[in-house]
């Protein structure tokens, strides 16, 4: 190799923010090579809107090769890491093989759909973790709606009309949030179907956003709670069927529409490295390299980082910090070439925003709780500074959506067997191999 070669799997929110630092910091010095599924960079905040028929999906991708000027790009999957050979090999969408060394490495893979031992789920639940489970979703919900018209029977009328979110995290919420204004805006013109769509949100905590500031939960759940949407708190999903699904609270409820956002587990890929975890994450220093490989570095969700506010503890998996480990990930890559000196990831939260659709939101920036009109002042302004690209069309598309109906109609483009719940089951893709001599 002429010249140091930094490879970076993943271009999620933490491997995006190292490629485009370090393509600023070496200046053509180094060769930057991003190893990623797409081509593109996901916004994944926005994916709710995405869903819910107000931006359309190419808002919230920003395409690699634009963003990352001066790096090369690799389409494909991680297959095989060598650590001690220091290569990576990695299959393309067509099944081609290939491998590449390295100097220096970013583990940045991400997260996928969490699991849980639930019966059923697999098979009747949808995740929310891509552009194709937004895309699927969206035709999901429009065309329960249109199907509900025309039902047979009264219960089937209701299943169509029942939709169950599990989980009242982040996504959850938001989906919630978003989904009942969208069915209500498909129901403007069905009046036989207005009272009769439900929306559940379920979590076994005791409040919304679990995670998050209470302030937070306590504006969101208000909301939620106006719009009509029904919250069951401490209640759990026991086993998932076609007619629907059997709650721990002994309760049956008839739905064709299982939406599954309990929350994220680091990929997979992780496990198969041969490296000490932590909570399914690989141990890092507070530099953010893998003790005894001096020129590995794990970030994001992939990466059990020490949380430097609170000892003893690990950074959450969030895009806030996967953004900023990425960007210290590559300072502290050009300090082990001489530009600089390494530094600890260290940060302190900067707040949330929760974008509940219509005119309201709930925020904490800085600590200053902030719901309804000012909060969506300030959730869509951070995440238009947050965007790496596409901010003049986003913005657009929240102005058309102000002042135009939603267009509600099924596209069909993505099946439901192309959004399997487990996209990470050795069944769907051969695991990862790993040898470190």
């Amino acid at each position: 190799m002429a010249r140091p070669r930094i490879v970076i799997v993943g271009a999620g929110f933490a491997g995006f923010a190292a490629a485009r630092t370090l393509t600023k910091l070496s200046r053509g010095g180094a060769e930057i090579v991003v190893v990623n599924p797409t081509d593109y960079f996901l916004y994944l905040p926005l994916l709710p809107e995405v869903a819910a028929g107000i931006l359309e999906p190419r808002r919230v991708t920003v395409s690699l090769q634009a963003a990352l000027p001066g790096a090369r790009q690799i389409l494909g999957h991680v297959d095989r890491f060598d650590l001690g050979n220091r290569t990576v090999t990695y299959r393309n969408p067509d099944g081609q093989s290939g491998t590449i060394g390295y100097h220096r490495m970013v583990i940045a893979a991400g997260s996928v759909n969490k699991l849980l031992p639930v019966p059923g789920v697999t098979m009747y639940a949808h995740g929310f973790r891509g552009i194709p489970e937004a895309l699927f979703l969206r035709d999901h919900i429009t065309r329960q709606i249109e199907l509900a018209v025309n039902a047979a029977s009264e219960e089937e009328q209701r299943a169509r009309c029942t939709f169950v979110v599990v989980g009242a995290g982040y996504t959850g919420t938001e989906v919630a949030a978003q989904g009942v204004l969208f069915t209500r805006a498909l129901t403007a013109d069905r009046p036989e179907l207005r009272d009769k769509v439900r929306w559940i949100l379920l979590d076994t905590a005791d409040r919304v956003l679990p995670s998050l500031d209470e302030r937070l939960a306590v504006a969101s759940d208000e909301v939620l709670r106006s719009r009509g949407v029904e919250l069951m708190l401490g209640t759990s999903v026991k086993e998932a069927t076609e007619a629907g699904v059997h709650l721990s609270t002994g309760d049956f409820v008839v739905t064709r529409s299982l939406i599954w956002c309990v929350g994220v587990r680091p990929d997979p890929m992780v496990a198969d490295l041969g490296l000490p975890l932590r909570e399914g994450r690989v141990v890092v220093d507070e530099f953010l390299t893998v003790p005894g490989y001096p020129d590995v570095y794990a970030i994001g969700d992939a990466a059990a980082v020490p949380d430097l506010t609170r000892p003893g503890e690990i950074t959450g998996m969030t895009a806030q910090h996967a953004s900023r480990q990425g960007v210290v990930a590559a300072k502290n890559i050009a300090a082990s070439y001489g530009d600089g000196s390494r530094k600890p990831y260290k940060h302190y939260d900067l707040g949330f925003v929760v974008d509940l659709g219509g005119l309201d939101s709930a925020a904490n920036p800085l600590g200053v709780p902030l719901s309804g009109f000012p909060a969506k002042v300030v959730t869509r302004g951070y995440h238009l500074l947050s965007m790496p690209g596409n901010r003049v069309r986003v913005a657009a598309d929240w102005l058309l959506d102000a002042v135009l109906p939603r267009q509600g109609v099924q596209l069909g483009l993505v099946p439901g067997r192309s959004v399997p719940l487990d996209s990470a089951s050795p069944e769907l893709e051969e695991q990862p191999r790993v040898s470190s001599n």
